[in-house]
């Protein structure tokens, strides 16, 4: 059995804390074969006291369990959306850093790298087995916030970003994606290795799997979008798994 590394980025996620690592310890993959880290960067709400805390309570439930600490000194202004174009590429510059941050520190001897968003809150118990029964460096499986609907994370697609996850369902197994999200997403540990990062800045410029224009800074791919680019670049295709779902909050 492979080694795989769990790793998520929280900033503002107390309330979804306990149920994160709840779902883990469901999980059926053996957990001897199964670390797990966070980063947690400029929370608010006390984010960082209840994952030390909870770090301690489950350290011996896991291979390895971290925690680690960033701050960018970057929040989103009150009562304004995430999904705030004006603030995207700053938010996203953001997050792709803390997620490169997350990985330089905690990838060790591990085979696989899963991305996993603390606030998706329901997957099967099978999940990690499922995925790696695929063999494929980069794959991404759908994530949906009610069973069946349209698909939440909307960073995955292909045809220029015609095509989404929920408009590729009924394969029963994987699909060519030009594009992936963060929300639960499989890489090979080696592709981390040689070089695969999160940009933090608009990537692949002239690469031909990006959108011509991007709807809101015009050129160029960032965060998990410029990752999928730059795999392009490398040579690496990137699958997705429209049948299997993960539950958003």
């Amino acid at each position: 059995m492979q080694n795989v590394l769990i790793l998520t980025p929280v900033k503002n996620a107390k309330q979804y804390l306990p149920g994160y690592f709840q779902k883990l310890l469901q999980l059926s993959y053996n957990r001897k074969q199964l670390s797990v880290a966070l980063l947690e960067s400029d929370s608010t709400d006390g984010t960082y006291d209840d994952l030390q805390n909870l770090a301690r309570k489950y350290l011996g439930d896991f291979r390895s369990l971290q925690v680690f600490k960033r701050d960018y000194g970057f929040n989103m202004p009150a009562a304004v959306p995430r999904w705030e174009a004006g603030l995207q590429l700053a938010r996203r510059s953001v997050l792709a850093r803390s997620r490169n941050q997350l990985l330089f520190r905690a990838l060790s001897d591990e085979d696989w790298v899963l991305w996993l968003d603390v606030d998706v809150v329901d997957y099967p118990e099978d999940l990690i087995e499922r995925l790696l029964s695929y063999d494929l460096d980069i794959l991404h499986p759908d994530c949906v916030q009610e069973p069946g609907g349209e698909s939440f994370d909307r960073n995955a697609w292909k045809d220029n970003g015609r095509l989404h996850m929920h408009d590729l369902r009924g394969t029963g197994g994987p699909v060519r994606i030009d594009s992936v999200g963060g929300t639960a997403l499989l890489v090979k540990a080696d592709l981390h290795r040689d070089g695969l990062i999160f940009p933090p800045y608009k990537y692949g410029v002239e690469s031909s799997v990006i959108r011509q224009q991007h709807p809101v800074w015009g050129k160029g791919e960032i965060e998990t979008e410029g990752l999928a680019a730059m795999a392009r670049d490398m040579g690496v295709q990137c699958w997705g798994l429209p049948d299997l779902e993960l539950v958003h909050a």
